[in-house]
């Protein structure tokens, strides 16, 4: 089997890698994606998208197929378990584009994404097998070898492999950690209608937290965070214990509405995954990039999904790193290996911080709720939900535009970068 050659090969089709060759097309660099399952992946049933998603999804002309169909939810109720009181908290003020919180199906963001881009753009059941690199034009490319024999030569690779990533691990980049803590995903189905308002709720006690939230008139999303000592590490992949396990166990005393959503799941959309981050000192520090070869995504930032900022944090990196190829392929008429070298350096020095900054951000969220000490349990109710939630969840980070094509002419410089 003879070498291919590429332009940009981006390893993984979710929402970073996907987000990231829309950004490339924009500018008018062609990307094959590769994807080793045999469709696009959906695990995590839906997510968040906060003011910054929505912004990045702007810049890549995809936001519109999206607000069209979920409503914005702007605030919600924390009920303590314990006690049985409830608090009301504002999430998801409206950003200048004027999109606050929604909360999307993963297939529908995927999708929206994948339409954008030409169907010989994604080649599934490609797995990762090596990288090696090989001089050219005073820097590198990157020499991709896949399970199947196939071989590919490509002037830019970027690893968008998720949280066990091949490209970080190649990279040198710093193991996973274990949080802890492990969460439970699901889908709740009410074919008639589920009567609830478009509010986000969530209920916690020690060691447990959850919440649901309304997708469509008909589905609502939910999802149970505990302990590891709750038993989360003896949960299989059986999608009818792990919802025997929420509520039996896990849920048991939390209130009767939350566990009629539970029973109302499509088995189909349960998942059980350890919660596991990166140390947000090796992302500023670590092995981020390599000549033409750098991560975005999970790959680059894994984080606990405390603060929803995963997927949007995704979206970020896909819009700063076709900004920065963008800018260098504009600049020098077409992807030369030593200065896209220099702006893969660049994205890197644009992403450090603010994603250290989001993953610090994201595991002090999740251990402040769900903390079990008295004094813990009166800073989450008095401080964190009454003072600093708003401003942790409404989130206004601008990732910037993407420069354009057709007139040659850098337009829309990031705000931030």
């Amino acid at each position: 089997m003879g070498m291919v050659e590429e332009e940009v090969v981006i390893v993984g089709a979710g929402i970073a890698g996907l987000a990231t060759a829309i950004a490339l097309k924009r500018v008018g660099v062609r990307a094959l994606v590769l994807e080793k399952s045999d469709g696009l992946r959906t695990t995590g049933a839906a997510l968040g998208l906060f003011p910054n998603a929505w912004l990045a999804l702007d810049a890549l002309g995809v936001s519109h197929k999206l607000t069209s169909i979920y409503a914005p939810t702007q605030k919600g109720c924390i009920t303590n378990v314990g006690s049985g009181t409830v608090q009301e908290v504002s999430i998801g003020a409206n950003s200048d584009s004027g999109n606050g919180f929604r909360c999307v199906h993963r297939r529908a963001l995927l999708e929206a994404l994948a339409e954008e881009l030409p169907k010989d753009a994604i080649r599934f059941f490609s797995k990762l097998s090596s990288i090696e690199t090989q001089a050219q034009e005073g820097s590198s490319v990157a020499i991709i070898r896949l399970e199947d024999g196939a071989i590919i030569k490509a002037k830019v690779l970027i690893g968008c492999d998720g949280v066990h990533s091949v490209v970080a691990r190649w990279l040198g980049l710093s193991k996973l950690v274990d949080s802890g803590r492990w969460a439970v995903r699901g889908l709740a189905m009410f074919p008639q209608g589920h009567g609830l308002k478009q509010e986000a709720q969530q209920f916690v006690d020690t060691g447990k937290r959850a919440g649901l939230i309304p997708l469509t008139d008909k589905e609502v999303y939910w999802f149970f965070v505990g302990k590891s000592t709750i038993k989360g590490e003896d949960m299989t992949s059986d999608p009818e214990l792990i919802q025997r396990e929420v509520l039996e166990n896990f849920a048991n005393d939390f209130p009767p509405s939350y566990k009629d959503i539970v029973r109302h799941s499509d088995l189909a959309s349960l998942s059980w995954a350890p919660l596991m981050f990166r140390y947000p000192w090796d992302v500023i520090f670590g092995k981020v990039s390599k000549g033409n070869i750098t991560v975005a995504g999970d790959a680059m930032h894994p984080m606990t999904p405390d603060l929803g900022q995963g997927g949007c944090a995704a979206l970020e990196d896909a819009v700063v790193l076709g900004r920065h190829i963008g800018e260098s392929f504009i600049q020098n008429k077409g992807l030369k290996p030593a200065e896209v070298a220099r702006a893969i350096n660049g994205y890197v020095k644009a992403r450090r911080w603010r994603t250290a900054m989001l993953i610090t951000g994201s595991f002090l969220s999740g251990w402040v709720q769900q903390g079990g000490s008295t004094w813990m349990k009166s800073f989450r109710d008095l401080i964190f939900y009454g003072l600093l939630f708003r401003r942790l969840f409404t989130i206004h980070y601008d990732c910037g535009k993407l420069p354009s094509v057709s007139s040659g002419k850098l337009e829309g410089q990031s705000k931030i970068d």
